[in-house]
């Protein structure tokens, strides 16, 4: 009977590593998979016509985009993006990044662009890598790690082939795609303006609380991270929006969140403009009462809007 329990016991716990790798396997393809459901859910949606629950959208339309494809910084990977210039040719311009399973039809960013674009600013608004009408990588997102060159794509193509200087081109992120702004701006010294709204703060904090939130133990984090560098190549803890706020000295930050965000706490942002303010940003916040995720564009509309423009009037170039 003991050499029995021996025998049992050796299985037990050579079957552990195993039973840990497939439950980080599982948890890792439920939680970094893209779906779809951004053209399913907004598939009518355009810059000429989207619609919100509670107002009227028509003061934010826009003209009828260019489709435009442009390159990202990785090799092999295109990314689909629509091109609606202001009048003045000579208005700056911003790259609007949406969030994880999103895309560029997503309300949370065809609003806040109708915003800058009635102001007389040109705006860009792309689809990351596996999301949208872009390259579909790998299927997988990878928390801005990889997606942040695809904004650095866009960031290029704004310079070539539609000649406008640097210091004319700022970044706006909106959720997850607030993380990769964030990460982009670190990389490239030459970004001058990053408007993020609710991004998270420290990678590991933010897998830890998304386990939590999706009913997994935290001590999974691990394994996820490492599923992601044995299966997609990614590394989840090369980059992060907290690393990268530290490396924006010199140039021009706004940070916002809503008070009530149950999807990525407003902690981060504390986090990021404390963060921020050690590394001598210039950054100005917002967090905005009872908001919850992404929705300080909408209960506090008149408001966003008016600091969205001045953020980036003052933050790019004169135009005149």
């Amino acid at each position: 009977m003991t050499r029995l329990l021996r025998i049992v016991a050796v299985i037990l716990v050579a079957s552990l590593p195993i039973g840990y790798g497939v439950a980080s396997a599982v948890v890792w393809d439920k939680l970094t998979k893209v779906d779809g459901a951004c053209h399913a859910a907004w598939a009518t949606n355009d810059p000429t016509h989207f619609e919100e629950a509670g107002f009227d959208t028509t003061p934010y339309l826009m003209p009828a985009p260019g489709v435009v494809t442009i390159p990202s910084r990785d090799a092999g990977i295109q990314i689909s993006g629509w091109w609606v210039p202001a009048n003045d040719p000579a208005a700056p311009a911003v790259v609007v990044v949406h969030g994880h399973t999103a895309c560029k039809r997503d309300p949370d960013v065809l609003l806040p662009a109708g915003m800058l674009h009635r102001a007389g600013m040109s705006v860009l608004l792309i689809d990351l890598r596996d999301h949208g009408d872009s390259t579909d990588e790998d299927g997988r997102y990878a928390g801005g790690t990889e997606e942040y060159r695809d904004v650095l794509g866009a960031w290029d193509w704004l310079q070539t082939a539609q000649s406008m200087p640097a210091d004319r081109v700022g970044l706006l992120g909106i959720s997850l795609g607030a993380a990769t702004v964030l990460i982009a701006s670190g990389e490239e010294r030459g970004v001058v303006a990053t408007w993020e709204d609710s991004s998270y703060a420290d990678i590991s904090v933010a897998i830890r609380a998304e386990l939590d939130r999706n009913g997994y133990p935290q001590f999974l984090e691990f394994g996820g991270v490492a599923m992601a560098r044995l299966i997609s190549g990614d590394d989840l803890h090369a980059r992060s929006p907290l690393t990268a706020v530290s490396k924006l000295t010199g140039r021009k930050l706004f940070i916002t969140h809503g008070s009530a965000d149950d999807r990525l706490s407003v902690e981060y942002a504390h986090r990021l403009i404390a963060a921020a303010e050690v590394a001598g940003v210039d950054i100005a916040s917002w967090i905005v009462p009872k908001a919850g995720h992404t929705q300080a564009m909408r209960v506090a509309r008149e408001q966003y809007e008016q600091r969205l423009v001045d953020f980036f009037d003052g933050a790019l170039s004169s135009r005149d």
